[in-house]
């Protein structure tokens, strides 16, 4: 691979070994912010190499999502501006490499955004693509996190046990991106976890790893998941704190238990 002039920017020569690609996006995609908070503890554990960038000026409202400055040194100045950065990470065991993307959901043209994507995908040859998700449910917070999904590969959802989400209405850039990705020809697993919408706290790092431990088991590739799990553990206790001192609220998750067990 060699830089790039256009929107997508590979950063050099990066030989890749039967890559698969896993993405996340911030915004509509991402209840509590569990994709995203997935995708950076892959970043945060394992030691990941900058592969590619995509230029987001054309797809971003800058007023909606906004560069940051930060200082330099010599009182200089920089502004970071919100690019979807592309990851290598390296697996022994066994023998392959992933490919992590972060971005936020993008506002404009996402028809040519999705194209980019399919570009990246394309070029390090991925032999499938991981896409991370989380939406607002009527779901009881104190059970294990649901995570639903649907793959191209008919092996691959027997093996994980998919529950297939039924949901139909508006979608977002990662459904999007799951059926472009497919239509161009590299298998797909769309994997969302189901989050109570009565529970507003961020990031919720329960789905965060329940969706780290669904794509483990897709992958065959060991996380260390220790200090999601600490997180999860506290995310999870002051959940249920701030719930048991709501009557409100109690009362609405008591009707949710009753209406669960009786079915």
């Amino acid at each position: 691979m060699s830089d790039d002039t256009g929107a997508l920017r590979f950063e050099g020569s990066v030989e890749l070994r039967e890559p698969v690609v896993m993405l996340a996006y911030a915004g509509w995609n991402d209840g509590g912010e569990a994709a995203t908070t997935a995708i950076a503890h892959l970043l945060e554990t394992f030691q990941a190499t900058k592969l590619a960038t995509l230029d987001m000026e054309e797809y971003l409202d800058f007023t909606v999502v906004r560069p940051h400055v930060r200082p330099r040194e010599g009182g200089r100045r920089e502004i970071r501006w919100p690019d979807h950065e592309f990851f290598a990470i390296r697996s022994e065991v066994p023998a392959f490499d992933l490919v992590v993307g972060l971005g936020v959901e993008p506002h404009l043209r996402w028809r040519s955004f999705s194209s980019h994507v399919v570009e990246l995908v394309q070029r390090v040859r991925a032999r499938m693509v991981i896409m991370l998700g989380a939406f607002l449910d009527e779901v009881i917070y104190s059970q294990p996190i649901q995570v639903v999904g649907t793959s191209t590969d008919a092996a691959l959802t027997r093996k994980l046990d998919l529950s297939a989400s039924r949901y139909e209405g508006p979608t977002g850039i990662v459904g999007v991106l799951a059926e472009t990705i497919a239509h161009a020809g590299t298998p797909t697993l769309s994997l969302w976890a189901r989050l109570p919408h009565y529970v507003q706290a961020s990031p919720n790092s329960r789905a965060a790893l329940a969706l780290l431990q669904r794509a483990e088991a897709a992958l065959g590739l060991p996380i260390d998941k220790r200090s999601l799990e600490t997180a999860a553990a506290t995310f999870d206790q002051e959940v249920s704190e701030a719930i048991a001192a709501d009557p409100q609220l109690s009362a609405y998750v008591r009707e949710l238990k009753r209406r669960a067990f009786s079915q």
